[in-house]
């Protein structure tokens, strides 16, 4: 199941359990500690004393009280002294610990703060990297539905010369080189495409015969089908029957995409079974993404789902980025799309 950041307050969401950036005593403290103690009320202090403190990468657990999870699972995340302490190893331990408690209790859905990226002092880049690293290896072998939980966007921020790099390509009026947007368009509304079947056959848009030539198509007058029925048997390759076509060509498993994609293994299976099924847009994009298509090949695969990308969209233009620097990385798209308040790729259901 996928890995999802949201930004919300960690005491409020809809889990199984949820974790507590704890200090070693578990009595609790500032911050998301001071917070989820207080959601939880009294009887968590004094199931917390039960426990008698936590080591560094270590992780407890109990329930959640006034919480709307069921648990909480506390960890001690490791202090920052400069990064050659053993801090990576420890923070690390913190998330695969804390998950698998959370499988040995039968959770489904766990949700996590940035863990020692406050007090503590680690580096909040590198506390997201260990975190979507460490987390991505459990998700490998086991079906959980991980939240990485920030509460304020403006301190989570992907690198300053990234950030830079994302908003002057947002900016910049110059499509892409070597990209025809109008030969885009005519093939978008060719004989055969369903987006503008009606209007070729009420004439509104009919190519002219050098427009025809370069595509590739026949001229529509001499091939004008007798009737709508015989017009609509004359479909191209639907998307999915692309996307099962490419997964074989890459020599990847069903279970590689969609992990790859972010994509939940349920709605995967309704892609693949229901061939009339309609997924969104962030779907398409995120299991194209994990293909590696070229850009000819997603913007081919997105107009047979019945979407584009669009110059004028922030979202489409920072997915764009990635893509024409050859980086398919689901995960660093999805930090980045968060920094700039847009929708994550993969993830829910849609």
């Amino acid at each position: 199941m996928p890995f999802e950041i949201v930004r919300n307050d960690i005491t409020r969401m809809q889990v199984d359990a949820i974790v507590n950036a704890a200090n070693s005593s578990l009595l609790g403290g500032g911050g998301v500690d001071g917070a989820i103690h207080r959601a939880a009320g009294p009887e968590l202090l004094e199931e917390c004393r039960t426990l008698h403190g936590c080591g560094a990468g270590k992780a407890k657990i109990t329930g959640g009280y006034r919480l709307p999870a069921k648990y909480v699972i506390h960890t001690v995340g490791p202090v920052w002294q400069g990064g050659n302490r053993g801090e990576r190893e420890l923070l690390a331990s913190c998330y695969r610990e804390s998950l698998e408690l959370a499988m040995q209790h039968e959770c489904e859905s766990v949700a996590f703060p940035l863990i020692s990226s406050g007090a503590y002092g680690y580096p909040k880049d590198q506390a997201l990297k260990v975190a979507t690293e460490t987390i991505l290896e459990v998700l490998e072998d086991h079906d959980l539905q991980v939240y990485l939980v920030i509460f304020d966007r403006n301190s989570f921020l992907i690198s300053n010369h990234l950030y830079a790099n994302i908003q002057a390509f947002i900016d910049d009026s110059d499509i892409y080189p070597g990209y025809d947007y109008d030969r885009e368009e005519r093939r978008r509304r060719r004989p055969g495409n369903l987006q503008s079947m009606q209007e070729t056959l009420m004439g509104a848009v009919r190519p002219s015969r050098k427009e025809a030539a370069e595509d590739g198509l026949c001229y529509a007058a001499e091939m004008a089908p007798e009737g709508l029925e015989e017009y609509v048997s004359h479909l191209d390759e639907g998307f999915r029957d692309m996307l099962l076509r490419k997964i074989g060509e890459k020599h990847l498993t069903d279970a590689e995409c969609y992990k790859r994609a972010n994509v939940d293994r349920k709605l995967f299976n309704k892609i693949k079974n229901q061939p009339d099924y309609k997924p969104g847009k962030s779907t398409v994009l995120a299991l194209a993404i994990s293909l590696k298509l070229p850009m000819k090949e997603i913007r081919e695969i997105l107009g047979k789902a019945g979407f584009s990308l669009s110059p004028s969209s922030k979202f489409d233009r920072i997915v764009e980025y990635f893509i024409l620097q050859g980086n398919y990385d689901i995960f660093e798209i999805n930090e980045a799309l968060f920094s700039f308040d847009q929708k994550l790729l993969g993830s829910g259901m849609n």
